[in-house]
């Protein structure tokens, strides 16, 4: 490893010189995936497919040192064993290629993703609620009109883009909703989203954009926060903002653990789900047989929901390696990364019978796109609801469509693969 540098980030940003350029560097393409794989490499951001079955057969865990020490197991069971084994591999730093020299939960906190018991216990429990059934479902109205809301406003010929006029607004208006942030304010949050997690991942000329990003969101819901305190207790809008401000807590709640905890239900409440609504939709426009049998039979569509987050996992992540340990014969060392390729898990033929095929009905899906172990998305049940809902009330309200330009269809990919243009017409 280089040591560390000034980056070329503004000075200002007290982030700065946490960055390694080794790590934010740009680097070649990919000579053999068993010992220097790339998530960003653009034929497995496109089919990440091809790359797990070839590793499956000859490379279960593969190993890199491009930007970092990271490891990639492929199969069900190890990607599990590994998420249960908290004593070993700690979630301190859940981000997949990290610019920083230390984990994030020491720079900037995002609980509780980023933190290991005993903090990870209380603080995961005081959102529990917010992201129960009861909760999530009284949502699914709310969810449902700014879907025909966008339908009206984009697809009024049955022609759009599914995912940059459809799938990119649902999650966010919805999780604004939820934290009672301006819906007004929707393309900073999107914005916010796409310099951290897509922008941020793809080399050192967007670093910098991705720490100002940070430090915009950190002056933005430091005031929100400011605005709930300086209200009276009973007056406060019943948000998760006020919830964060007046939980009771095992311990008392920093406000870098407010505000982290902020930051997480806005990005991790936007992009992944924006990848899997889209996912969805590209799915059906382009696979005319099972969005037919979705229009004649809806009863089908819990099954069909599964089997997207099966098949489309967006979600890989990280945990960091805390003492050296052997792990089915791999030598890992204390601070290496082990990216939790949870969507190549969710392929594993061992796993899942015909595991590289679509099945709409599959009855038995013991899938874990929502990851495993005691990191389980706590937004698992909003993040079905939202794709349910928006799959629903597409094909409620849209004629038959396909893709418009196939050769148009655009998907990013690291730390959350999705597509990002998916034009469609009226099917011939």
């Amino acid at each position: 490893m280089t040591d560390i540098v000034p980056s070329q980030v503004d000075r200002a940003n007290p982030f700065a010189s946490f960055i390694r350029l080794d790590r934010a560097a740009d680097f070649g393409p990919v000579s053999d995936w068993a010992s220097d794989f790339d998530l960003a490499e653009p034929p497995y951001v496109t089919d990440p497919t091809v790359r797990w079955a070839e590793q499956r057969g000859r490379c279960p865990i593969a190993f890199t040192e491009r930007r970092q020490r990271s490891w990639l197991p492929v199969l069900y069971d190890d990607i599990a064993a590994i998420a249960h084994d908290i004593e070993h591999f700690s979630s301190h730093d859940p981000i997949v290629v990290s610019p920083f020299d230390v984990p994030i939960n020491d720079l900037l906190p995002v609980p509780p993703i980023s933190s290991d018991p005993p903090v990870h216990t209380w603080a995961r429990r005081l959102l529990l609620p917010a992201f129960g059934p009861s909760a999530v479902e009284a949502m699914s109205e709310v969810t449902r009109g700014l879907a025909e809301e966008l339908i009206a406003d984009h697809f009024s010929d049955g022609s759009g883009d599914a995912a940059a006029d459809y799938a990119r607004h649902i999650p966010v208006r919805v999780i604004a909703h939820m934290l009672g942030i301006p819906v007004e304010d929707e393309e900073m949050f999107t914005g916010w989203v796409v310099r951290t997690l897509q922008q941020g991942f793809q080399g050192l000329a967007f670093v910098g954009d991705a720490l100002d990003a940070i430090m915009e969101m950190t002056v933005y819901f430091s005031e929100r926060v400011a605005e709930r305190r300086a209200m009276e207790r009973g007056t406060r809008p019943r948000d998760l903002i006020t919830m964060l401000i007046e939980a009771e807590t095992d311990e008392p709640m920093s406000d870098q653990h407010l505000l982290g905890t902020c930051f997480l239900l806005l990005i991790a409440g936007i992009d992944t789900t924006w990848s899997a609504i889209g996912s969805s939709l590209w799915h059906l426009a382009t696979h005319p047989d099972d969005q037919r049998r979705l229009r004649q039979d809806p009863s089908v569509l819990p099954m069909a929901v599964e089997e997207f987050l099966r098949v489309y996992s967006p979600v890989t992540m990280a945990r960091i390696v805390t003492d050296d340990v052997e792990f089915k014969g791999c030598p890992m060392k204390k601070g290496d990364k082990v990216l939790m390729a949870f969507p190549a898990g969710n392929h594993d033929p061992a796993q899942f019978e015909d595991a590289e095929r679509f099945v709409i009905d599959r009855a038995r899906n013991r899938h874990f796109a929502f990851g495993s172990g005691i990191h389980r998305c706590l937004g698992s049940n909003l993040a079905r609801m939202e794709i349910r809902v928006a799959v629903q009330t597409f094909l409620e309200r849209v004629p038959p469509f396909e893709l418009a330009d196939p050769d148009a269809v655009t998907w990013t990919g690291g730390q959350v693969r999705g597509p990002r243009c998916v034009p469609i017409r009226p099917s011939a």
